[in-house]
């Protein structure tokens, strides 16, 4: 049985001490190392610390790579991935998910 809640907490713990890339870490160790698929929170919180980070071109991918995988985005994948464009001054990004 996946266990995706302990995951999610983990990586929501490492977006809130902005420890972008142990989050990201732990987002791919989820899908490759464990075979547990990642779910709408695991790739928010996971955005979230890339906007923390000012990592926006993650952030970008992140959102493409949700999508691609049949995940929907919600208003807090779109507000966060929004966040991370204002934070890389890239308006032309943010302006485009609206």
């Amino acid at each position: 049985k996946q266990r995706v809640p302990p995951y999610n907490a983990a990586i929501n713990a490492c977006a809130r001490a902005g420890e972008t890339d142990v989050a990201m870490k732990l987002l791919r160790a989820m899908k490759g190392r464990y075979g547990v698929e990642p779910n709408v929170t695991s790739y928010n919180s996971t955005i979230s610390a890339c906007a923390k980070g000012a990592r926006t071109d993650a952030a970008l991918a992140l959102l493409a790579e949700m999508k691609d995988r049949g995940l929907v985005p919600d208003v807090i994948t779109y507000s966060a991935t929004i966040s991370a464009c204002e934070k890389g001054c890239r308006t032309d990004a943010a302006l485009a998910l609206l």
